[in-house]
């Protein structure tokens, strides 16, 4: 075959991937114009992201492919604004379910994922001077920016031996006071403390209760409050309970646009109050778990945005996100004078849920 006929037919191969991408995402585009954007009358907007994203991963697939021609190129570009126009709708009608979803969703940043693109010098933390060590609960010291910090963080995992050496994100007493160890000398150092919520809950087994797990949270509920630093958080994933809170006790609390943070997860409310736990969306609606939503209620104290299609679909852009933010937060903490720093921490959370009947 000559240079001139592989040429072509290379090039009709590659119209004929345009063309079957650009079919699947005019019917995309149909299914979701037909329902109004309105992802509570769908089936699902996350199934409409799924197929967004093979249709991208053809359009990658197809860039990459030699002898297209200007037309194909232009065309390539049109379908990618498309694409991108077309998630972002779908994003902005979540319902809160569909957010759980990609809250944990599997290949979602994770903490020592920040850490290794915001944070330089890690130097890990191990060990409660007690029992033992928890990789469900890293802990360590670094710079920010040129800044010493202290880092603690709940830590998930992606493939099955590293799911359950990390035991799915749940952490034992132990990792709550390896937590605690690395807060105080934080405190004794005068670092400032960033933490990374992302966890189901508390490991809620035999033994983490026989080592004394409430106890565990409730110390670190209190001496949070008394730490004379600098403290912020980051809702990056799931805030699972009393296992998130108890290292989210700070002067500033963010969520990532698409986390969740709440008392119970939705299919343990549904089965508590329906006794169906298929009921698990109405369960997350009634929650109110979303940035959103606990950003009204006053519980967070600032959402910082997602790439396009959520954190998982772009580790890096999502790390410079966050980092912003901290700088942010940060850079108007470090001069509050300390005793102003813990009369501002404790009021913030004694404020929270305190509502208020007006004669009308």
């Amino acid at each position: 075959m000559s240079a001139r006929a592989a040429a072509a037919m290379a090039a009709a191969n590659g119209r004929e991937t345009v063309i079957g991408a650009d079919f699947l995402l005019s019917m995309v585009e149909a299914h979701w114009s037909a329902k109004n954007g309105d992802a509570s009358k769908m089936e699902s907007g996350l199934r409409a992201r799924q197929e967004l994203q093979k249709i991208e991963k053809q359009i990658t697939h197809l860039e990459s492919a030699a002898g297209q021609d200007e037309e194909t190129r232009q065309e390539i570009h049109q379908l990618h604004e498309r694409v991108n126009a077309l998630r972002r709708e779908v994003s902005a009608h979540l319902n809160a379910w569909e957010k759980t979803e990609l809250a944990r969703h599997p290949q979602r940043p994770y903490t020592l994922d920040y850490v290794e693109r915001i944070f330089t010098d890690w130097s890990e933390i191990h060990g409660d001077r007690g029992f033992g060590d928890d990789p469900a609960i890293i802990c360590g010291m670094a710079r920010f920016h040129g800044e010493d910090v202290m880092i603690v963080g709940h830590q998930k995992a992606r493939d099955t031996k590293q799911k359950v050496y990390r035991n799915f994100g749940m952490p034992n007493p132990e990792g709550y006071r390896k937590a605690l160890r690395a807060m105080e000398i934080a405190a004794k150092f005068q670092r400032p403390l960033f933490t990374f919520v992302d966890t189901p809950g508390a490991y809620p087994g035999l033994g983490a209760e026989e080592r004394g797990q409430a106890e565990a949270i409730a110390r670190n509920l209190r001496e949070m409050v008394r730490l004379e630093i600098p403290i912020i958080t980051v809702i990056t994933g799931e805030g699972g309970s009393g296992g998130a809170l108890a290292i989210a006790v700070a002067d500033r609390v963010l969520m990532m646009e698409n986390a969740i943070y709440s008392v119970i997860s939705p299919e343990g409310c549904a089965s508590i109050m329906w006794r169906d736990a298929t009921k698990k969306d109405l369960a997350a609606q009634a929650l109110k778990i979303t940035a959103s939503d606990l950003g009204e209620l006053g519980c967070i104290d600032g959402v910082v945005e997602e790439p396009e299609g959520g954190a998982h679909n772009d580790h890096e852009a999502s790390a410079a996100l966050l980092d912003a933010a901290l700088q942010r937060h940060y850079g108007e903490l470090k001069g509050v004078p300390t005793r102003e720093l813990l009369a501002s921490r404790y009021n913030k959370f004694r404020n929270m849920a305190q509502f208020f009947h007006a004669e009308v």
